[in-house]
């Protein structure tokens, strides 16, 4: 799997060699050696490479975070979070290819859309676990959104077992008592707090 446009070398960065151990459509896992700014010698360390994605907040006219709960295997656990989905549509997307993968997931995975004249508004990207993997996500606030008359359409692989609509105090206080504890919800709670759209 191919490095996307925000993981790239450079500027003193190098890769000398990848040795691919397993693959799949969604994520590889290699042993990558590269030499670092500050290391000529170069360094192993193991990478899954993974498809960016997209991480959505969805918020209501009357001020409302909708958000899912969804079964996760790796955690053995069913959590609360926003709505979030892989860009399969190409590693190098675009402006508006990534906002139409955000467009799209909120519709499937929420049933919810973007109401007429309403904004879908970038909030830059995070990287969800830089030690292990070069997966990153692009944020979006989506204001005001309403349901869909079509409702849902999850993919047969999720597992989304509740949708509903929070207050922001409401999923301030889940963040607090670790009710949400995700990576996504966390970090574009943290970009929505950091660039004024709601208050903390």
């Amino acid at each position: 799997m191919q490095k996307t446009n925000l993981v790239h070398d450079g500027d003193g960065w190098e890769t000398v060699g990848s040795e691919m151990h397993f693959q799949t459509p969604h994520l590889s896992v290699a042993t990558d050696e590269v030499r670092t700014p500050t290391s000529p010698e170069p360094r192993k360390w193991s990478v899954v490479h993974r498809k960016p994605a997209v991480v959505i907040a969805p918020l209501t006219a009357e001020g409302r975070f909708v958000l899912i709960r969804e079964e996760r295997i790796p955690i053995r656990a069913a959590i609360w979070a926003m709505p979030a989905g892989q860009i399969d549509e190409s590693l190098e997307p675009d402006e508006d290819a990534v906002r139409e993968v955000a467009r799209r997931e909120l519709r499937e995975e929420t049933g919810y859309e973007l109401e007429p004249g309403a904004e879908l508004v970038p909030l830059g990207h995070f990287f969800s676990s830089p030690g292990m993997t070069d997966e990153h996500c692009y944020l979006f606030l989506a204001r005001p959104v309403r349901k869909s008359a079509a409702g849902a359409a999850h993919d047969a692989t999720e597992a989304i077992v509740d949708c509903r609509e929070f207050a922001a105090d409401v999923v301030r206080q889940m963040i607090a008592k670790g009710e949400i504890r995700d990576s996504n919800t966390l970090s574009t709670w943290a970009r929505l707090v950091a660039t004024g759209e709601i208050f903390p």
